[in-house]
């Protein structure tokens, strides 16, 4: 009870912080996750000790759920944030982004993993799997507000949000087959990830994503006719859209995340241009509350010594991915990305491809489901 009181006190008082000085923090390019991430070292074994997460259960466990809650709410605020049936008009970068770059980001992740770490190859991959997906909720620091409106193409900010909302769910595929090929024989294991995950689980999340997204927009026009819904209702409407879509997906066995980022932008594709008023609501209300408390976690639960261990080879890991996991990939496929193709575009987001809570949550399925740490 005393460490439940002292997280409290401590997410509490850290989002009475950043939303104090949030336009400071803007200005000296301090991120709200990043003094999250570092209240959590403070608060852990390695600082203070007032919060150990290893004697709360087991933390990959609590890190998984605790991510993916907070992906289903960040993915649906994403997708109320790009503009109606805005995924439509961008199939073509999306599908060469989707399709082509992130298994690129996968294997050249793997890759270096590989030969930098020393790991086997599907371990490696299960690592570069977890690396792949963008962070939609980080990127929105970048893409979303005044100056990212006064600085950046709509083009390319809609854009990224898009990719980053579809490969947070798309990830799932690419994790499961290095975890399915560990643990189980390999005839098995594919047989297994081409019916079961892509079928059932991503196809499935799919159209179960969009009948659910179509279902409540029309039951939202409804009510809004009938005068049994107030227009204050629509922020509660859309995260309540985004549990349904994850715990109806994980119940049914579907890739829950891609369930919920379809859901919101078919919801989106229903709900008259008036309701976006409430967009901006919605993305404040996840980078306060749930944001935040996930990199607090994830600070409490750094594996220091783990780290220590791969010596030199640590820091340049994190170079070569920062270098070489998106850049290399989005200048080869640029002729292919239509109106995101001019160099600098590409340059930029080749570069910009934040790792976020996405692989927080994939990393911690990776503990669990396989054992690899």
């Amino acid at each position: 009870m005393h460490e439940l009181n002292v997280a409290l006190a401590a997410v509490g008082g850290l989002v009475l912080f950043v939303g104090l000085f949030s336009g400071l923090g803007r200005r000296i390019s301090v991120s709200g996750p990043l003094v999250a991430l570092v209240v959590g070292v403070l608060l852990g074994p390695v600082g203070l000790g007032l919060l150990d997460p290893a004697r709360w259960g087991r933390q990959e466990i609590i890190l998984e759920e605790a991510a993916r809650l907070k992906l289903a709410i960040g993915l649906m605020a994403v997708a109320l944030r790009l503009p109606k049936a805005d995924p439509l008009h961008r199939w073509r970068s999306l599908a060469v982004l989707l399709g082509l770059l992130m298994p690129l980001m996968w294997l050249s992740s793997g890759l270096l993993v590989f030969f930098l770490l020393g790991l086997s190859f599907w371990p490696a991959m299960l690592v570069g799997a977890v690396l792949a997906p963008t962070d939609p909720v980080v990127a929105s620091s970048i893409v979303s507000g005044a100056v990212a409106e006064e600085n950046l193409p709509a083009s390319i900010r809609h854009t990224i949000s898009a990719e980053s909302g579809f490969n947070d769910g798309l990830a799932y595929p690419f994790a499961l087959l290095p975890i399915l090929l560990l643990t189980r024989s390999a005839s098995d294991a594919v047989g297994d990830w081409l019916t079961h995950t892509l079928l059932w689980e991503v196809g499935g999340a799919a159209l179960f994503g969009v009948g659910l997204g179509l279902l409540a927009g029309r039951l939202l026009e409804w009510a809004e006719d009938k005068g049994l819904v107030k227009k204050t209702s629509f922020l509660a409407y859309a995260v309540a859209l985004s549990l349904v879509a994850l715990g109806g997906g994980k119940l049914l066995g579907l890739d829950g995340i891609l369930a919920v980022f379809v859901a919101g932008v078919a919801f989106d594709g229903v709900v008259d241009d008036d309701e976006r008023v409430e967009e901006e609501r919605v993305q404040e209300a996840v980078n306060r509350f749930f944001t935040l408390p996930v990199f607090v976690l994830l600070g409490l639960s750094l594996p220091w010594r783990e780290w220590g261990e791969l010596g030199w080879r640590g820091p340049l890991l994190l170079a070569a991915v920062l270098l070489l996991r998106r850049l290399p990939g989005m200048l080869a496929l640029r002729p292919l990305l239509g109106n995101v193709a001019a160099l600098p575009d590409a340059l930029f987001m080749g570069w910009f491809g934040p790792v976020g809570v996405a692989a927080i949550f994939y990393a911690s399925l990776a503990e669990h489901r396989a054992g690899v740490r």
